[in-house]
C-alpha cells in the first residue's frame, strides 16, 4: 500500500495496513431498500425511501440533489449514526457484512477506520474540549497503531496536506481557534488519518475558497488512485460532481430518481428533475445561457403527493405521472431512471459537457 502522501522529512505511516474485508471483485458497498424514518410532532417523516445502489472499489459516486432531498440522512445511515427513536431498515453491506445489523463492538472498529466520514458541520463534529492534534492522534492511535513522536509528526503532515499554515503549532489549538474553513480541513485530516477504504464525504468543500477546494479535491482523487479508496461525495455543486466523480446518483424526495455515469448525465439526463438541475446551470463561454430555475420547492416528506413526487414542479407531467410512484428501473445500459417520460424528455438547449461544468 502506498500510503498517504508524506512531505519531505516527515514520518511515513506504517506499511502494515489494518485488516481489510472482502474481495476486489464484488462491490465494496451494496445498499438495498435503505429506509430512514424520523418521528416528529407532525407525524413520521420518511426521510430516505427504498434507496438502492452499489459502489465499486476505487469508485467515486456523487450524490446530488436539493437541500432536504435526503442526501446527508442517507450518508449517516450507511454508518448507522442515527440513534433512537430514528428507525433504519434495509441492507448496507460493506465488504460482505451488513453494517445495520453488525454488533456495535465490531462496527466501532470499522467506523472511523476502514470507513471514515467527513461531516458537513465541523464545529459540531469536532470535540470542542480536545485540541485538533489530540483528535487526529486519537484516530492514528486507534486505527493505525501510531503513537509518540511519529504520530505527532504524521498529524502535522496531515494538517500541512490540508493547506493549514504552521501545522505543528496548530496541533495545540482548539477547534474554536480555527476559522470555519480551517476546521473543515482539520476534519478532513482526521477522516483521512486512518487511510480508509471507503470515505463518506458530506459537502467536504462547502466552507472552503476555490483554491483550497481544488487542492482538497485533487488530494482526494490522488488518494483514490493510490489507495484504491472508494468515495461517496454528497454535494449540491454540479461543478464538483463533474470534477471528481465517476458516477452520479440524483436524489429527490428521499429516493434516487436517476443514476448514470457523469458523462452520460451531463450529455442527456433521463429524469425531468435531473434535466431541471442541468438547465439551472448558467453555462460557460459560448454556451452561456440564462438561468432556468426549477419552479416551486422540494416536497413535504410528511405529505408526499400521489405518484411522482416531482410532478407538481414538472413541465412534462401527464396523467401517467399521477398514479403510482414510478420505480427506479434500468432504462439503458448502466442507467436508471424513475421517470415515465425518460425517453421523451427534450435534450438540453446547449448540452453540458463535464469539462464545461467543471470550470
Amino acid at each position: 500500500m502506498t500510503g498517504l502522501p508524506a512531505n519531505s522529512g516527515g514520518a511515513a505511516l506504517p506499511q502494515a495496513a489494518p485488516e481489510r474485508l472482502g474481495s476486489s471483485d464484488a462491490p465494496l458497498l451494496h445498499v438495498r431498500d435503505l429506509n430512514v424514518r424520523i418521528p416528529t410532532p407532525a407525524g413520521e417523516l420518511h426521510a430516505v425511501r427504498g434507496v438502492n445502489f452499489d459502489l465499486n472499489n476505487g469508485e467515486v459516486l456523487g450524490l446530488v440533489g436539493e437541500s432536504g432531498s435526503g442526501k446527508s440522512v442517507t450518508l449517516r445511515a450507511l454508518l448507522r449514526l442515527h440513534r433512537a427513536p430514528v428507525k433504519m431498515s434495509g441492507e448496507v453491506s460493506y465488504a460482505g457484512e451488513n453494517l445495520l445489523t453488525m454488533p456495535e463492538s465490531r462496527l466501532r472498529s470499522v467506523r472511523g477506520g476502514q470507513v471514515s466520514m467527513i461531516f458537513q458541520e465541523p464545529m459540531t463534529a469536532l470535540n470542542p474540549v480536545l485540541t485538533v492534534g489530540d483528535q487526529i492522534l486519537e484516530n492514528l492511535s486507534e486505527h493505525r497503531g501510531l503513537r509518540g513522536r511519529a504520530a505527532q509528526e504524521r498529524a502535522a503532515e496531515l494538517l500541512d496536506l490540508m493547506g493549514i499554515p504552521s501545522p505543528k503549532a496548530r496541533l495545540a489549538d482548539y477547534p474554536h481557534q480555527f476559522s470555519g474553513g480551517m476546521r473543515q480541513r482539520a476534519m478532513i485530516a482526521i477522516a483521512l488519518a486512518s487511510e480508509p477504504r471507503l470515505l463518506l464525504a458530506d459537502e467536504p468543500t462547502t466552507a472552503l475558497d476555490v483554491t483550497i477546494q481544488d487542492q482538497i479535491l485533487r488530494l482526494l482523487l490522488k488518494l483514490r488512485s493510490e489507495l484504491n479508496m472508494s468515495i461517496i461525495l454528497v454535494t449540491h455543486d454540479l461543478g464538483v460532481i463533474a470534477q471528481t466523480c465517476d458516477r452520479v446518483a440524483v436524489m429527490y424526495g428521499g429516493r434516487l430518481v436517476e443514476t448514470a455515469t457523469v458523462h452520460d448525465l451531463f450529455r442527456r439526463p433521463l429524469h425531468a428533475y435531473s434535466l431541471g438541475l442541468l438547465q439551472s446551470l448558467p453555462g460557460a463561454g459560448q454556451h452561456r445561457r440564462p438561468l432556468q430555475p426549477i419552479p416551486g420547492g422540494p416536497p413535504n416528506l410528511l405529505s408526499l403527493p400521489p405518484g411522482c413526487p416531482f410532478a407538481p414542479r414538472c413541465a412534462f407531467v401527464t396523467e401517467a405521472c399521477l398514479g403510482a410512484e414510478p420505480p427506479l428501473v434500468e432504462v439503458a445500459p448502466g442507467r436508471q431512471s424513475a421517470c415515465v417520460h425518460f425517453d421523451r424528455l427534450p435534450p438540453l438547449a446547449q448540452a453540458a459537457s463535464v469539462e464545461e461544468v467543471a470550470l
